[in-house]
């Protein structure tokens, strides 16, 4: 029961710089065909009369938006083919709504597609000049409560840079100033000459993006699968009970061994585990500033010894994702960086298409976004979309209420598979929260 009452753009404070471009890098245009969605719960504010709040946030964000250049821009095509971002200040468009009852009995009851709901989102039009790539969505609750939905192109941000870039928001409106502005540079330029003549590529990295650039599967690219989400909340002693029985010192490789095993299991598995890809942020490996903005994420396929399952399945699992994680360093993704700048491709991949996708995204904080001093999110979703092939993991940090070591995990999978997962006994082991789903 959403009323949507108006879809605005807003626009920046100030223009952009005339004639401003800004080229996009390998790792950009690797995620063309996908986009993101972020929905942040908050209860009730001081000011409660309806509209309010969102003049508020308009407001602020047309003050936000003038550090975030790209962010109101458009895609334009090189003479080389490669997208790039004109920065004409052609705006974000900005949808306002409101539904019945409260935010907290939305969250009783919410699943994947009313979720989705709260979040606007477009796909890129036959013109894309026109096409704005990033979109916001402010929903109130009649009886208390505001949903924030923001949704983007995955080919210009990544979930770390929207998350980023909510906060900036958020502190522009809370204290009218940013306190950690965005950076937007390119990622390290290729090494001139490697004078290591022992010096062998990570071929494994190299060979799984080849293989996924490669693949022109017809059945990831018409997929009518109905996926389903829903949200496991691990406490901390649950998790750490995990990170023992796996003897990992990771709870991301601890819960990835678990859903990895899990998942393998409601999809069939007698014997051995279903192809995997971990998702890495690379801004630490490759020496960029958290602000960075763009894309720095990683896929590398984990593979795991067969002759080791039968001993211990969850152990061996969580082992191998520790393995995969490890070699995931400065050296191998530069490799990577390299190959693909010489490696051009005619269509962009679908690089969540084909193994099950495990992504790492403990290191953001959504939970630091106030935009009313004491108003701290009640919840944050995370979707990287279209979902297609095996199903997706995203491994998440819990509000700080609930302690450092605590998780949420929102799997996607096909509905009947998800059903299953939920009542699998070695997940009911680990005593998850199921928040929505």
């Amino acid at each position: 029961m959403i009323t949507y009452i108006c879809k605005r753009t807003v626009v920046s404070t100030k223009p952009a710089q005339a004639g401003k471009c800004n080229p996009l890098s390998v790792f950009d245009r690797l995620m063309e065909k996908n986009h993101i969605r972020i929905v942040y719960y908050f209860p009730s504010t001081r000011n409660g009369e309806p509209g309010v709040v969102t003049k508020k946030l308009r407001e602020s964000l047309s003050h936000v938006l003038t550090c975030f250049p790209i962010v109101t821009g458009r895609l334009q095509k090189k003479d080389d083919g490669h997208w790039m971002i004109k920065c004409n200040d052609a705006g974000v468009r900005m949808v306002e709504a409101r539904t019945q009852g409260s935010v907290e009995e939305w969250l009783k009851n919410v699943n994947r597609d009313k979720e989705l709901m709260l979040v606007t989102w477009e796909d890129m039009f036959h013109k894309p000049y026109f096409w704005a790539t990033f979109y916001v969505q402010l929903t109130e609750f009649e009886e208390g409560g505001l949903a924030i939905g923001f949704s983007c192109s995955h080919l210009l941000a990544d979930p770390t840079s929207a998350t980023m870039f909510v906060k900036a928001w958020a502190d522009t409106t809370l204290a009218g100033t940013m306190l950690a502005p965005p950076f937007f540079h390119p990622l390290p330029p290729p090494r001139l000459g490697n004078k290591n003549p022992n010096h062998n590529p990570y071929t494994d990295l190299i060979n799984h993006y080849k293989s996924t650039i490669d693949d022109r599967s017809p059945a990831f690219t018409n997929n009518i699968t109905n996926y389903v989400t829903a949200t496991l909340a691990f406490s901390g002693p649950m998790v750490q009970a995990c990170m023992l029985d796996t003897s990992r010192p990771s709870p991301f490789e601890a819960m990835a061994g678990l859903l990895w095993v899990c998942v393998s299991k409601v999809k069939g598995m007698k014997q051995g585990l279903i192809s995997m890809s971990i998702c890495l942020d690379m801004r630490k490996q490759l020496g960029l500033d958290k602000g960075f903005f763009g894309n720095c994420l990683v896929y590398n396929k984990v593979h795991h010894a067969e002759s080791l399952l039968d001993k211990s399945e969850l152990s061996e699992a969580a082992r191998a994702v520790g393995e995969s994680v490890t070699k995931m360093n400065n050296e191998r993704i530069m490799d990577l960086i390299e190959w693909l700048e010489h490696h051009d491709y005619e269509f962009p991949p679908l690089m969540n298409g084909h193994d099950l996708i495990c992504a790492n995204l403990e290191d953001l904080d959504p939970y630091a976004t106030l935009f009313e001093e004491g108003f701290v999110p009640i919840r944050v979703s995370y979707y990287v979309e279209p979902v297609f092939g095996i199903g997706q993991i995203l491994v998440l940090q819990s509000p700080p209420s609930e302690g450092p070591l605590s998780r949420m995990v929102m799997v996607t999978l096909p509905a009947d598979e998800l059903s299953k997962l939920c009542d699998d006994d070695l997940i009911l082991r680990f005593n998850p929260t199921i928040l929505m789903g």
